[in-house]
């Protein structure tokens, strides 16, 4: 406990403690009470895509046991959830007819986490795309820019009063760099033509929500999550670090630039050509002025120049972890100074908004042994980065607050249910929630920081 209160001295009374999930991740109940089916749910079906063929259908069942849940949440002492709305459970087709026992689902969430002291921090899309929508083309057509904005306006006109602040997209990167150019997540796309128009449309949809969601509650905090890159160089050779430049414009820039600058950088627009498929007054769209963002945090990303003919822009080949790195159990590296380095280097090149670590964990497979799950290296993990946001917020990033990642483990996407992040380990054959070492700390220096908040409000 001493280490705990050594590191919440360090954060502001007023930074706060939060967990995240997301719908698709934990819900379950995929085929109930009129919800329509998305995208995963077709993905998941199809041999090859998702270890073990595993699927979303039943997932940690929270659609059942969301109360548990919630009650869960408070025993961590944390203050803040951050969870993502079905889009396909609120409209079964993407767009028309209202499903209300979906909007009855989240009106009961939202009311159970205002008994229990809980702000919510929803987000709208977390990669759950409603099926229907993709038979027009998906994120690659406008159309469903102009059906997200619809769906944005009547979420926050029936639910909103509740919301303590809204999030329109998570993790741009994934829903088109994983998805429509790598080939990894749904729908599982390998073309370029096809990830650049979904980064454009996608980028549109934003700041159409954005205004849609301003438009019937014009006092609700309005924000985005980007889970950016902190890229380094394999070497320094002038060609290495070159490479680097271009890979943060092309995995970073591609959304920071329209999002905070109004316009795409001229050397992307070069690379992309028409490709992005821009149609006047789309850039002030998409530039609405933001209350807040979110950054996701996990890993760093290597490179070194790609000479090859062959090779696509950015023209920077991203390298896998070394023998000598220290990894998660998903084979990612941990380098917590990644995190830092990344806000310092966003904050110096961008006009940007309050921020919130809007996820961070780790992967460590870690089992219950008589009934615990010593989960150390989460913990160490946790530590280093914790650190790193407290010195982050110490330097004058405008640092509001931090959501664990994750409450429970869940539906790891492609991994299926391989790979566990949770604090809180999940039997899926039960159900069972077994509270981890990981969320024991996590509660200590919750408790700590509440404590040395109430205890600074009380000599002031």
């Amino acid at each position: 406990m001493a280490a705990q209160t050594d590191l919440a001295s360090k954060f502001p009374s007023d930074f706060f403690f939060g967990v995240a999930t997301a719908a698709y991740q934990i819900e379950g109940a995929a085929r109930e009470d009129g919800r329509g089916p998305s995208i995963w749910d077709a993905f998941s079906r199809m041999p090859g895509r998702v270890h073990g063929g595993d699927t979303g259908d039943v997932a940690c069942d929270h659609y059942h046991r969301w109360e548990e849940d919630l009650d869960l949440i408070v025993s961590l002492g944390v203050t803040a959830y951050r969870f993502s709305i079905a889009w396909p459970r609120i409209l079964p087709n993407g767009r028309g007819a209202i499903n209300e026992a979906g909007l009855a689902f989240y009106d009961r969430l939202l009311d159970g986490l205002a008994a229990r002291g809980i702000e919510a921090f929803p987000t709208l899309y977390h990669w759950d795309l409603p099926l229907m929508l993709a038979g027009d083309g998906g994120w690659t057509a406008r159309s469903t820019a102009d059906a997200f904005a619809d769906y944005a306006a009547l979420v926050v006109r029936r639910l909103g009063d509740r919301f303590t602040a809204l999030a329109t997209i998570n993790e741009p990167w994934c829903v088109c760099h994983l998805s429509h150019l790598y080939g990894i997540h749904a729908p599982g796309e390998k073309n370029f033509d096809a990830f650049a128009a979904a980064v454009h449309v996608l980028n549109l949809a934003h700041g159409k929500a954005v205004q849609a969601a301003r438009a019937e509650r014009a006092d609700l905090p309005l924000g985005t999550v980007l889970n950016l890159h902190s890229v380094y160089p394999k070497s320094n050779t002038p060609s290495d670090r070159a490479a680097a430049l271009r890979a943060f414009k092309f995995h970073n820039g591609l959304y920071l630039d329209p999002l905070f600058k109004g316009a795409y950088d001229e050397e992307v627009l070069e690379a992309f050509g028409e490709k992005l498929k821009i149609e006047d007054g789309d850039l002030e769209i998409i530039s609405q002025p933001l209350d807040w963002w979110g950054l996701n945090y996990y890993t760093p990303m290597r490179v070194r120049h790609d000479p090859a003919n062959s090779a696509t822009y950015p023209h920077a080949e991203t390298l896998a972890p070394d023998l000598t790195m220290e990894v998660t159990d998903i084979g990612w590296e941990i380098e917590a100074k990644g995190l830092g380095d990344l806000m310092r280097d966003v904050y110096a090149a961008y006009d940007l908004p309050p921020v919130y670590i809007t996820e961070n964990g780790a992967c460590f497979n870690d089992e219950p042994v008589d009934g615990v799950v010593a989960d150390d290296r989460r913990i160490a993990y946790l530590e280093k980065h914790f650190e790193v946001v407290a010195d982050a917020a110490s330097a004058g990033i405008p640092l509001k607050g931090y959501f664990l990642w994750s409450l429970m483990d869940n539906f790891e996407w492609a991994e299926g249910y391989t790979m566990r992040f949770g604090i809180v380990h999940v039997d899926y054959a039960t159900q069972t929630r077994t509270v981890k070492a990981s969320g024991a700390w996590y509660r200590d220096l919750v408790a700590s920081h509440q404590a040395a908040a109430e205890a600074t409000s009380a000599d002031a």
